[in-house]
Formats: C-alpha cells, structure tokens, sequence
C-alpha cells in the first residue's frame, strides 16, 4: 500500500537516509514502495537528546534510518532502555516500554517511535513536578518566614 505525504512548504523529511526538503508550495508525495521515511517533526538531532527518554528514542530512530550500523544502536538502546525502566514506576510506563522492546526486536521500528514519543509526555510531566509548598527558586528559599 503506497504511503501518501501531504507537505507544508518548506517542510523537510527524510527518505532512506536522505534529506528532501518541500518547495514553497503545499505539495502531496506519494511514495509507492517499502522506505525509511521520517518528517521533520519525528526527527531528534544529536544535541536535543537531553533526558533519558530521549535516549531511547534516539537509537531506534538510527536504527530505522541506518540498518547497516543496527548493532551499535541496538546496544545503546537495550543500556538506555533498561536504565529508564529501572526507575519508573508506572505500571502503564513500563508496559509502554515492553511494548518498544518488542517492535524493536521484531524491527518495526516505526511503530516503536511512535511508542516512544508517549515516554515524553510522561518524562516532561515528571521533569516539570513542583511540589505545592516547596520553593522554585533561590530567593525563597533565604527569606526567613515569620520572623
């Protein structure tokens, strides 16, 4: 079954490894054969891999990009992985993650991004906590109370 794209202008995306960027004006690719593809949005540079969940999509998305270096980002996949399911507690998280190990196993790697990016909601929701009561900044935190 063909693959159809519908581009905003500008937008960019990659094909089996290839940069392709859209012209200035919306435009529909249909894509009629099995290929990598990832648009812009789905894409993680190097640099914007900063928290754990991050590093697991990062490698699967390699992965999916260059087979022929599988290996070198399977590893790094199975380490992050394992180290992100060590300290979560949900239950729900952690089925996410089987459920990412076992498309990547199976090497659906595709399906397995698309997991992976629910891990960001739940990281960001974690990163952001504040406690009610607990201060934010330093400037609270030397003010006496009371007093």
């Amino acid at each position: 079954m063909p693959l159809k794209l519908s581009l905003k202008p500008g937008e960019k995306f990659v094909i089996n490894g290839a940069v392709v960027a859209n012209g200035d004006k919306r435009s529909t690719l249909v894509v009629q054969n099995q290929a990598a593809i990832l648009r812009e949005k789905e894409i993680l540079q190097a640099e914007e891999v900063t928290t754990p969940a991050r590093r697991i999509y990062f490698p699967i998305m390699m992965m999916y990009l260059d087979d022929a270096n599988h290996e070198t980002y399977y590893d790094e996949f199975a380490l992050r992985m394992t180290e992100f399911m060590q300290v979560v507690g949900s239950p729900e998280v952690l089925a996410t993650c089987v459920t990412i190990s076992k498309e990547v196993m199976r090497g659906e790697y595709y399906r397995a991004l698309i997991h992976a990016k629910k891990l960001f909601a739940y990281e960001d929701e974690r990163l952001s906590y504040v406690p009610q009561g607990v201060p934010t900044n330093a400037e609270e935190i030397r003010q006496p109370t009371g007093h």
